[in-house]
């Protein structure tokens, strides 16, 4: 006795979970995901992974109809497809939502799902991709009168996503309105994107603040692209879903499969001792000018290989990823365009995330600094800018990965002095254009000889001749000869003596014995 009559079943009910038109609601909704320039769950699937690679799990879950003789009638899949695959020929476990199924609103998934994606990706230690397009984890309050009752709010697999990002890769895409708990599972990750224009993201949409706040905004106003990624709570904004998920795949083209990996080396065409001559004159000797760092990370980087996180927020610092020579390595840097590169608090949340991303993936950190300091006045201490920037301090200092600095200009104050945790060995290189100590010239000249130029007939003849007299000891050259900075080299020399640290970096990271997650103490 054969088994085709079961085989043929389960053919058909496959079917009728990829097929839109299994379902007349459904089928409409897709018309309306397409005509808002969205794409169906299975096409985003499609579209992330390597072709052919997606092994779906669970595709038999969700909702039968059955008619008077047993048989089933009419099928709607749970909400959310997970599954594996390969992304660049690389292990990814993907979980995505279907909107056409009652919007993504968790009321209507089947929440074992989800959970069992969190734990493929923690138990098979393979990066996990959230495709985000549902509500938050009540759904609609509809739900308590089908139910007949309520119950304490809990998060399925909370314990599985919070290990998860100590151990693996985790990215997460905004790819429509995302509420509460959609909301959560976007900004739970490492890196995560949001569709200008058709995605949001906010702990409760417009209605409900309506409702509650007497507020009336609508969903782009709330919680857009640019609302978000200004605030931090996503990272990049993307131009549309295909620029979304190819973020997604770039971001994880840097990182290793899990923390017990090395960070994947990539073949490069650009020479590693290639010398821009743009970077001899791209510093201007006004030191209140500022200048295209970017441009500087360009030039010293591999061609093409420069990624930018959160260029929105913190503006005052850079962080991005990059390759020296095939070699993935965290980048920080100043950039003096704005509060002339000056630590606010949020650039210090940002350095604290960023810096975590990479001690725990063992990322080695290039940290390019025109540091002035922690910027000051009334508004940066009410946004409690020291204790902001001294957790950023602390995660410096306890990173453990091979750590680069060079000083391109200012170095100054408590924020200077974290551009690398000066107990270990210092590999740092200093451009001629450098210029640090305690205290800008310019506002601590004023605070050190206040009573005499106070005294002084001609207050500015003075301070015109002490400025003189201190910018005889603030060359670069005077801070060598007391081996207060180990190296000043030319500009030019910047990316072939970064590409050979990289290459010690790398093989030091290797020679670490065991790999896994990393721990340390609380941060203030």
């Amino acid at each position: 006795m054969s088994w085709e009559p079961e085989l043929e079943e389960l053919r058909r009910r496959e079917a009728l979970a990829r097929d839109p038109a299994s379902h007349p609601d459904r089928a409409s909704r897709v018309e309306r995901q397409h005509a808002a320039g969205k794409l169906t769950v299975r096409e985003r699937v499609e579209r992330l992974l390597d072709p052919g690679t997606f092994h779906e799990t669970g595709a038999l879950a969700g909702v039968g109809g059955y008619g008077e003789d047993g048989e089933l009638d009419t099928f709607m899949p749970a909400n959310m497809v997970v599954g594996q695959g390969e992304a660049d020929g690389r292990g990814l476990v993907v979980q995505a939502d279907d909107f056409t199924i009652r919007g993504g609103a968790a009321d209507a998934a089947i929440w074992q799902k989800m959970v069992h994606a969190e734990r493929m990706a923690h138990d098979l230690r393979l990066p996990l991709a959230r495709l985000v397009d549902g509500t938050g984890g009540g759904g609609s309050v509809k739900s308590l009168e089908q139910m007949g009752f309520t119950y304490v709010p809990f998060l399925p697999g909370m314990e599985v996503a919070v290990e998860n990002l100590a151990i693996v890769p985790v990215v997460a895409a905004a790819l429509g309105p995302v509420a509460g708990l959609g909301a959560a599972r976007v900004v739970a990750s490492h890196f995560s994107v949001i569709v200008r224009g058709s995605g949001q993201l906010f702990v409760a949409g417009p209605p409900v603040v309506a409702a509650a706040m007497g507020e009336s905004p609508d969903k782009e106003a709330l919680g857009g692209a640019r609302a978000q990624t200004r605030a931090g709570a996503v990272d990049n904004e993307a131009a549309d879903e295909d620029d979304a998920l190819a973020q997604l795949r770039r971001f994880l083209s840097y990182l290793p499969a899990n923390v017990w990996e090395l960070p994947p080396i990539a073949a490069s065409t650009d020479a590693p001792d290639r010398r821009e001559e743009s970077l001899l004159s791209i510093v201007p000797r006004d030191p209140r000018k500022p200048y295209a760092m970017r441009a500087i990370l360009e030039a010293v980087l591999d061609r093409g290989s420069l990624f930018e996180l959160g260029a929105r927020h913190g503006r005052s610092a850079i962080c991005a990823l990059g390759r020296l020579d095939g070699r993935p390595v965290g980048v920080i840097a100043s950039d003096p365009k704005h509060y002339g590169g000056g630590l606010t608090g949020d650039a210090s949340d940002k350095l604290v995330r960023f810096v975590d991303l990479c001690d725990q993936f063992r990322l080695p950190v290039v940290n390019l600094v025109d540091q002035p300091g922690f910027v000051i006045g009334t508004e940066a201490e009410r946004a409690g800018t020291m204790r902001r920037g001294a957790r950023a301090l602390f995660a410096v200092h306890q990173a453990s990965v091979p750590w680069a600095s060079v000083l391109v200009r200012k170095v100054y104050g408590v924020a200077g002095a974290a551009h690398a945790d000066a107990s270990r060995l210092l590999v740092r290189y200093a451009w001629p254009s450098g210029d640090w100590g305690s205290l800008p010239i310019a506002g601590g000249l004023e605070a050190a000889y206040r009573r005499e130029l106070e005294a002084a007939e001609d207050p500015v003849a003075l301070r015109a001749e002490i400025e003189a007299r201190l910018n005889a000891v603030r060359s670069p050259f005077r801070t060598a000869e007391r081996f207060g900075v180990e190296e000043i080299i030319d500009p030019r020399e910047t990316r072939p003596l970064l590409c050979a640290w990289a290459r010690r970096a790398h093989e030091l990271v290797a020679h670490e014995r065991g790999g896994g997650p990393k721990a340390r103490g609380p941060r203030p």
